[in-house]
């Protein structure tokens, strides 16, 4: 029992070394995996904050880009004016105001044309009067962004004056248009691996998107979901767009930052998964090594046990001779038989045992006529059962007994004194059951598996070898099942279920 124990300790030392280990790498992933995660959060914060900082420039890009348009528009609308007073001024009137005007002019294309469209003159273009000489097609449909200033030179006599946005406000625009689609794929092309939206107002509509699955882009539900989800972990930053008015960006964090959150769980499932393989492979390798023991010595003693079998079977044979006490000649015989039995018992473990057809009831009761007078006279044997009823199983009647007597014996040593120890025999409609109950001094409830073990015993002498070896072949050579059923100061109850 001690050397039981003494292994049980290293198991448990063993155990909280590796535990303590364990934990520690746990403890340290969860650092490393808590600072990653930091650091990810971190990025998200700055790359939301570049975003808003971005909107500020856009939008106070447009704010000036309007201003310029409305600069160039009203220039524009003085330059007609100008034109028109020219044109339609008197011959008197002192007109080197407006001339200024329109010679000041170095940006504003414009065109005169008459009614029929020919073109009178033009300024700040970039293409020829002499080889165009109609405003016609694209280059009518480019000067007729703003409506024509119409003049009345002379009776019924009409010019027109066409004028559009100057080439630099026009680079602008192009600028801005240039920004804004930059500002989107800076959005939605993040170096944080941020999962992104872009909505309008409405936070239904899609304008941009970035690291989605693009497979389900078309599916209503995801996308709700997803903003919904978004919505939840990160308010979502307002911008106001030229073209687009107020939008939305949804965010959340990064695959990357998931699977970090997830990471140690993994290991943990992994290293979990890893001991438990570890020990099913150590635990077989182990069984396979006390097996090929178990066999190894089973068959040595089967072996050894044969040279005085046969010795003893010869002096038997003298002793009849010689006329000695018929009653010694047959104990000494039923204990040659035994011997013989045990032999074939040990030569048996290791291969597979042939089961036989057997009636239970007999067995049981030659067995204990047997055992019964090579027990203590303390010890009354009480069969609970009807002798004359035969029930049959398949068993290997060798083995079984050996069952029997590693289980008798156990109890003959619980007792320790006088005692009592009641075979009963129960059937069920698939099962046999057979109860070995004493009167010793019982087993503590959480030794009830442990006394199966091998190397556990309370005895000082003890091996620990017989009830494992009880269990192990009920449960591998017969299919069957060998527990404790109950047990107290009164006594214990050895339970053996075998099948029909």
């Amino acid at each position: 029992m001690k050397h039981y124990y003494r292994r049980r300790r290293w198991k448990w030392l063993l155990f909280f070394v590796a535990t303590l280990i364990f934990t520690g790498l746990m403890l340290y992933s969860n650092w490393l995996v808590s600072k990653m995660s930091a650091d990810e959060k971190k990025k998200i914060e700055i790359w939301a904050e570049a975003i808003q900082q971005k909107a500020v420039l856009v939008n106070y890009t447009n704010n000036y880009f309007d201003k310029v348009m409305a600069e160039e528009t009203r220039r524009a609308q003085l330059l007609a004016k100008a034109y028109n007073k020219l044109l339609a001024a008197p011959p008197e009137e002192d007109l080197t105001f407006y001339l200024e005007i329109i010679s000041n002019n170095k940006t504003i294309p414009c065109i005169i044309t008459d009614e029929k469209g020919k073109i009178n003159g033009a300024v700040n273009v970039d293409f020829n009067t002499d080889t165009v000489p109609f405003l016609t097609g694209k280059l009518k449909e480019d000067f007729s962004v703003y409506k024509p200033i119409a003049v009345n030179y002379y009776k019924n006599k009409w010019m027109f004056l066409y004028y559009k946005e100057s080439n630099l406000y026009i680079e602008l625009q192009k600028m801005l248009t240039d920004l804004i689609h930059s500002f989107f794929n800076e959005v939605v092309d993040n170096t944080a691996s941020v999962p992104v939206i872009v909505t309008d107002s409405s936070k239904t509509n899609i304008i941009s998107y970035g690291k989605l699955d693009t497979n389900r882009l078309f599916d209503p539900q995801y996308i709700q979901q997803t903003i919904s989800r978004m919505e939840s972990e990160n308010k979502p930053i307002e911008i106001n767009i030229s073209g687009y008015g107020k939008s939305y960006v949804f965010f959340e964090e990064s695959s990357l930052l998931k699977q970090l959150r997830y990471f140690p769980f993994v290991q943990f499932g992994l290293i979990g998964l890893f001991i438990i393989i570890a020990y099913i492979l150590f635990s077989a390798a182990r069984k396979s090594e006390q097996n090929q023991v178990w066999v190894g010595m089973s068959k040595e003693t089967a072996h050894q046990l044969g040279t005085p079998i046969s010795s003893l079977i010869g002096w038997m044979e003298l002793l009849k001779l010689q006329e000695v006490d018929d009653q010694i000649v047959n104990e000494l015989g039923k204990d040659i038989n035994r011997l013989e039995t045990i032999a074939q018992r040990f030569s048996k473990i290791g291969s597979i045992p042939e089961l036989q057809e057997e009636n239970i009831t007999q067995v049981i009761i030659d067995f204990i006529g047997y055992l019964k007078t090579r027990s203590p006279k303390n010890i009354e044997y009480k069969l609970e059962f009807d002798p004359a009823k035969e029930i049959h199983v398949m068993l290997n009647k060798y083995l079984f007994e050996w069952v029997l007597e590693n289980l008798c014996k156990n109890a003959i040593d619980a007792i320790e004194g006088n005692g009592k120890i009641t075979i009963s025999l129960g059937e069920e409609k698939r099962h046999i059951f057979i109860d070995i109950a004493d009167t010793g001094k019982g087993i503590d409830k959480k030794h009830f598996k442990t006394i199966f073990k091998p190397g556990y015993t309370s005895k000082k002498r003890g091996w620990g070898l017989g009830l494992s070896l009880a269990k192990r072949i009920i449960t591998e050579y017969h299919k069957s099942d060998l527990f404790v059923k109950s047990s107290s100061s009164e006594g214990t109850t050895f339970r053996i279920k075998l099948k029909k």
